[in-house]
């Protein structure tokens, strides 16, 4: 049975198309209290992973080793726009754990905003390895490594000894069995690892409510969090939702979107996660579901809301400047959360 439509965009008054997806909520008890579609569909978080890659080096000692600043921290888990705040962030990394950026393995990437991609094309440079939006990720990898001394030219391969602890921290958090995860390999070339919908919820609950794990990971799971919160920028950057809704937010939440379609979001106080999946893959209509169940969540202000409502429902227009219609969450997605006990 296919999955729900959850976003529609209409041309004038006809619905063109749509999105059809899964929405997945989850309590501090693992139990869900609002679902559409099958919530047992497998796929990757791709990069709503990252908090959960960068585990290993905050338990590691590693941080207080090189003294990284909450900044530096923060951009371990981003998704950036490759804007100059970003390069000097990473490179800031890269310095003090004695790399160079020719270290990371991610691939050379255009920065995202039109501005920073322009002044490259003007002045006749390549990108490079250091504006890939996960540059910040292969960083805390690189940082793991010299800190545990091991090998750093094969960081990447799913038999390295960091992704084999990573794949025992997701595991956890995402409480799957290690046996059953399957494995692929992500745009910026490392390891990614597969679970169904529902895990992904449960796995950001466990985030901002890691009562069930150890001192250690609990400290890191806060350390983390106090960062992103503290520089949402660095997550994502000018024009994203992930760094709109966490500066909004203001530590109420975390959320990270995911290549393919992946929105997680882990509510602090309600100790509730959330996971999103747009089925066709497409990139956007996974922030209007995640805005729309925000709203009627109502863990912000109706003023703070105003100010991300383009997220929900946005005009599109021609390159003629018209308006030709509107992309907006489905009204069928209507958050009701079951009473459990």
């Amino acid at each position: 049975m296919a999955n729900p439509i959850i976003v529609e965009v209409y041309r004038g008054d006809v619905l063109e198309s749509f999105h059809r997806g899964v929405i997945c909520i989850v309590n501090e008890n693992d139990q869900v209290i609002f679902s559409m579609g099958n919530v047992e569909q497998l796929c990757f978080p791709r990069s709503a992973m990252k908090f959960f890659q960068q585990i290993p080096l905050l338990t590691s000692g590693a941080v207080e080793h090189f003294g990284f600043t909450q900044k530096e921290i923060a951009i371990f888990c981003g998704s950036h726009n490759g804007e100059p705040k970003h390069v000097e962030t990473v490179q800031s990394i890269l310095d003090k754990i004695g790399l160079t950026a020719d270290d990371l393995l991610c691939g050379p990437q255009m920065p995202t905003l039109k501005e920073d991609a322009n002044y490259l094309i003007k002045n006749d440079l390549q990108p490079k390895r250091i504006q890939n939006n996960c540059s910040g990720k292969h960083a805390g990898f690189l940082a793991y490594c010299v800190y545990k001394n091991l090998p750093i030219k094969d960081y990447i391969n799913i038999n390295h000894p960091l992704h084999q602890t990573i794949l025992k921290i997701v595991a956890d958090f995402h409480r799957y069995p290690i046996e059953k995860i399957q494995s692929g390999i992500d745009g910026c070339s490392a390891p990614i690892f597969a679970f169904p919908v529902i895990n992904q919820a449960i796995a950001y609950k466990n985030l901002v409510y890691p009562s069930q794990f150890d001192e250690a990971t609990q400290k890191a799971c806060k350390t983390m969090v106090d960062a992103i919160t503290a520089y949402p920028e660095m997550i994502a950057g000018q024009k994203r939702y992930c760094t709109d809704l966490m500066k909004e937010a203001e530590g109420k939440l975390i959320g990270k979107t995911g290549a393919d379609g992946i929105y997680s979001i882990g509510l602090v106080n309600e100790h509730f996660g959330i996971c999103i999946k747009v089925d066709d893959g497409k990139m956007g209509p996974q922030y209007n579901v995640a805005q729309a169940i925000i709203e009627q969540l109502h863990i912000l202000s109706p003023e703070k809301n105003e100010r991300l409502r383009h997220y929900v429902a946005h005009e599109n227009k021609n390159f003629g400047g018209l308006t030709t219609g509107e992309t907006k969450a489905c009204a069928t997605v209507k958050v009701e959360l079951t009473s459990t006990k």
